[in-house]
């Protein structure tokens, strides 16, 4: 086991409150727990050296002013360090829009939270356990039945140096209700956070989700997104990623309705030593199910992009369309691009495919564009871009594509082919 796990165990074991019962299993889950290497699947590409034996702060008080984004009218939930900021947070909220921190949930509440937490898997993902054995801070986000939230709720992670935070988002989404998310974390400094979030979205309710993963350099972030649709509720969720000393993220859908869409993009996009690794499940539990997945990344230098998309067709899940696909473009020969999408079907009666590429940029369409009086450098964003902006052009809110596009150039900007 990790110095840094028993550490782990040891901060845990002082903390008591309502989430006891959960802590309390996740800490003896994580007793028998091996830590991950490259024999075990779902992390064989990435290492973990980086944490095994780290040494963080506990969560403190700092004080830390968290940037708006332009154009973005958002409902503010910022976490500093871990800690609630209420100074930076949105405080007067719409009709229909509840925001209780988890110190204050109430008792009816309190079994479903508790079975919300549920929902990581545990012999898959053990910082999930982490993080339910150390997330003392969070939030529950509930929409009312049939309530239009407009304002995009932003939920922000910001650390600073040396610093360790655990947090955990419960949102659901009531019956004809509708909702935009934001994840946002925060920081370049040496540092680590787990920050998972729940989704439950209602009979013939909609999500509109963005992962915002833009941390480089020491910054260290293991997290999550869950979904569970019900009959007819629409999922749009975009991820983007710059990768860093250790980047992961799962995100898992299960189409627990009839009629359930789901529609997920993807970009990553990362130069140096840099690493990101994006784990996808999507279940297709009932009927009539689409999921349309799409992830692009760029990777330079001497980085690695991990990829695993796995779509499971259970056997009632008949009249399924499902897609998923991966394109990749090496920009550097030391650059590595680990891959695996996957398909598992027991129904007969589906639609199904999946596939996976990876290319050079290509270095004709790079000569043709400098013959004609473009610089090296700005012919290599704008046909990077190009590869990009497809999936940025699909976001659904204007503001937060605007906002993107000039970090994706000057992102790509700072990365070379060669």
């Amino acid at each position: 086991m990790s110095e840094w796990l028993n550490t782990v165990l040891s901060r845990a074991q002082s903390v008591d409150d309502w989430l006891s019962p959960k802590r309390e299993q996740s800490l003896a889950l994580l007793r028998d727990a091996k830590w991950p290497n490259r024999k075990t699947e779902a992390w064989k590409y990435t290492p973990l050296r980086a944490v095994e034996n780290a040494q963080f702060a506990a969560p403190a008080d700092v004080e830390a002013a968290v940037t708006a984004i332009a154009g973005l009218e958002s409902i503010d939930l910022v976490f500093i360090n871990g800690r609630f900021a209420a100074e930076q947070s949105t405080a007067n909220l719409p009709q229909g829009l509840h925001i209780t921190q988890l110190a204050d949930v109430s008792e009816a509440d309190k079994t479903w939270a508790l079975q919300a937490f549920a929902a990581i898997k545990p012999s898959r993902h053990l910082f999930g356990l982490v993080n339910d054995a150390l997330a003392t801070e969070g939030v529950i986000i509930d929409v009312a039945a049939s309530a239009k939230i407009t304002a995009p709720v932003r939920i922000v992670n910001q650390l600073s140096e040396n610093a360790e935070a655990h947090n955990r988002v419960l949102v659901r989404v009531a019956q004809q209700a509708s909702l935009t998310v934001v994840e946002q974390t925060i920081g370049d400094a040496y540092s680590f956070n787990t920050a998972f979030a729940e989704y439950d979205i209602a009979d013939d309710a909609s999500l509109e989700h963005y992962r915002f993963a833009l941390q480089t350099d020491k910054a260290m972030s293991v997290g999550g997104s869950h979904f569970q649709l019900a009959n007819r509720s629409q999922l749009n969720s975009t991820l983007v990623g710059f990768g860093s000393s250790l980047s992961r993220l799962d995100v898992d859908v299960t189409h627990g309705g009839e009629h359930a869409f789901a529609k997920l993009n993807a970009i990553y996009l990362l130069d140096g030593e840099e690493l990101f690794d994006l784990h996808s499940t999507i279940e297709h539990a009932q009927p009539h199910g689409t999921t349309e997945e799409n992830v692009r990344g760029i990777v330079g230098d001497s980085a690695t992009a991990v990829f695993n998309g796995r779509i499971h067709i259970h056997r009632d899940a008949q009249k399924t369309l499902a897609e998923l696909n991966n394109r990749n473009l090496l920009m550097s020969n030391k650059a590595v691009i680990n891959t695996k999408p996957e398909l598992e079907i027991y129904a007969d009666d589906v639609r199904c495919a999946h596939g996976a590429t990876i290319a050079e940029i290509d270095k004709k369409a790079l000569y043709y564009m400098q013959s004609r009086g473009v610089d090296r450098a700005q012919a290599q964003v704008m046909l990077n871009f190009g590869f990009i902006n497809e999936l940025v052009d699909q976001m659904p809110n204007a503001a937060l594509a605007e906002w993107l596009r000039p970090q994706l150039r000057q992102r790509f900007a700072k990365m070379e082919v060669n």
